[in-house]
């Protein structure tokens, strides 16, 4: 993303009952003056939930200084403290985006003494590695012993059980950068395990409409590979650029982003030896929109697409929900000239300050910190057998491996509804492609309870004549190859109309669309 902790305090004497009973009650949510530390790593020991949460990213370099420590007093209290990167001077010393050391940080930004104010006030920290603007940890601390120190020192200094790593640039391309992180956070993850400490991993990603790139699926690989138990993969659902269709939303597109991840996690994780049903895969996605402006100058998060993204979350399941950032959730005041120039300390559009986590946060009750003890288990009733399709149930019809399809076309399979992104036959729509491009077809979402057959429209028998080899055909004619309805675009003999699909520049053939169907058939 752009660059746009429990501390426990150890007795010094014998606890009273009285005392022993205030810290029970300040565990399952009360508050307590002077007390710090209250929801560390002993108390998510004995306390776990998996209710999805809410924690907005917060540039802790920023300027102005985002006071995320007063946010103990809002219903969305806790944060992501980003970002932790390499320093220039010692790649193997953690430092708040290469401006502070944390000692600096702890002095400078009184860092340590406002995340103690969150956590005596109910909230939870996770500190965010890397970001977009200098290197993670990772990528020049090529020694696994010192990365291992390096990433234990920020983890032990805040006493966090949550950390999240935003993958961007060199620290998501290169090979060898991912399997030395890898191999460096599952070993740590097993020594917190043996100390009786969860340690939540969550691995934050650029993603398109169309899913995570291949960087990306090699990355949450590499992490599965090596052992790592993830709490989850979060997606930026930003800065799309040219991968998002023209007429979409930044909501649809966000959604059609999350859905495609979806997909891909499920494939990864099956590869990993773990199989999870949807449900649990839902659970264990975050969607991070930039609100507000986005880097991209036409791209523009608004307060209705966070509504719609929210909406969607919750009926999906989604794990988490963050954004970038709290330090922008405001208007921009009069003196900033122009709205579409991204700015670290306001949206770029006008809403109530405070109106994206409002939004955003709606219905999620959980707490990062209480996540952290989730451990991910195959499920039990994942691997059965897909139930058949019932076609009077179902909108559209069955797939079928003799059937062609035109670009369009909906059909139904395992009780999902696909569409056809090109002409395609024999192609099974729920193949364990990792890319979007791998397969023609494009996952919907579910059929619905109680959903009937929507009338397809089909063209009579004998409306054109079926293609032939043999036979010479002038531009404009019509046949039907496989079922499926094609025009000649110009003069041709001997040419299949099936290499269309593959080569629609240069194929003297075209199907007809679904809309010139519907007309003739009319």
């Amino acid at each position: 993303m752009s660059n746009v902790t429990m501390r426990t305090t150890e007795p010094v004497r014998r606890l009273s009952l009285w005392r022993v009973m205030l810290a029970i009650a300040i565990v399952v949510g009360l508050s307590a003056a002077g007390v710090m530390g209250l929801r560390g790593w002993q108390d998510a020991r004995s306390l776990s939930s998996n209710a999805p949460w809410f924690a907005a990213y917060v540039d802790v370099t920023s300027t102005p200084t985002f006071a995320f420590d007063q946010l103990g007093a809002t219903n969305s209290r806790d944060a992501v403290l980003s970002f932790i990167v390499s320093s220039t001077k010692d790649a193997c010393t953690p430092s708040w985006g290469n401006a502070y050391t944390m000692e600096q940080a702890g002095n400078t930004l009184d860092l340590d003494r406002r995340i103690a104010r969150l956590q005596q006030q109910g909230g939870s920290v996770a500190v965010s590695f890397g970001g977009l603007n200098n290197d993670e940890l990772a990528v020049r601390c090529t020694d696994n012993g010192a990365l291992k120190r390096a990433y234990k020192s920020v983890i032990d200094r805040y006493k966090i059980n949550t950390i999240d790593l935003d993958l961007e640039g060199s620290g998501l391309v290169d090979g060898a950068v991912n399997t030395r992180r890898a191999t460096v956070l599952a070993g740590l993850q097993q020594e917190y395990k043996k100390a009786d400490k969860p340690l939540a991993i969550w691995v934050t990603l650029p993603v398109i409409p169309q899913g995570l790139s291949e960087d990306g699926t090699d990355a949450v690989a590499q992490l599965l590979k090596n052992g790592v138990d993830l709490a989850g993969v979060n997606i930026m659902t930003m800065d799309y650029g040219a991968s998002k269709p023209k007429d979409d939303t930044m909501a649809e597109a966000s959604k059609n982003a999350l859905i495609q991840t979806v997909r891909q996690m499920g494939v990864l994780y099956k590869a990993a030896g773990i199989h999870l049903s949807n449900a649990t895969l839902w659970s264990k996605i975050g969607a991070t929109p930039m609100i507000g402006q986005n880097d991209i100058r036409n791209e523009v998060f608004t307060l209705d697409d966070a509504k719609e993204l929210s909406k969607f979350a919750l009926e999906r399941g989604v794990g988490r929900m963050s954004m970038w950032s709290a330090n922008r959730d405001v208007t921009c005041g009069s003196n900033y000239v122009d709205t579409k120039v991204v700015s670290d300390s306001c949206s770029g559009v006008k809403e109530d300050k405070f109106a994206f986590t409002t939004v955003l946060s709606e219905g999620l009750k959980g707490s990062l910190s209480l996540n952290a003890s989730t451990v991910t288990k195959s499920d039990p009733n994942a691997e059965t057998k897909p139930l058949a399709d019932d076609p009077a149930a179902s909108p559209y019809q069955i797939w079928s491996p003799t059937g062609a399809y035109l670009e369009g076309t909906k059909i139904v399979w395992h009780h999902n509804v696909y569409k056809a992104k090109w002409w395609t036959q024999d192609d099974m729509p729920d193949d364990p492609v990792l890319q979007s491009w791998q397969t023609p077809w494009e996952l919907v979402g579910p059929v619905m309870p109680d959903e009937k057959p929507i009338p397809q429209a089909t063209l009579p028998e004998g409306t054109y004549p079926a293609w032939s080899g043999a036979d010479a055909y002038d531009a404009g004619q019509h046949v039907l190859f496989n079922g499926v309805p094609y025009k000649a675009k110009w003069w041709n003999q001997g040419q299949s109309p099936a290499a269309s699909s593959s080569n629609a520049n240069g194929s003297p053939w075209t199907p007809l669309t679904q809309a010139e169907i519907d007309a003739l058939a009319q």
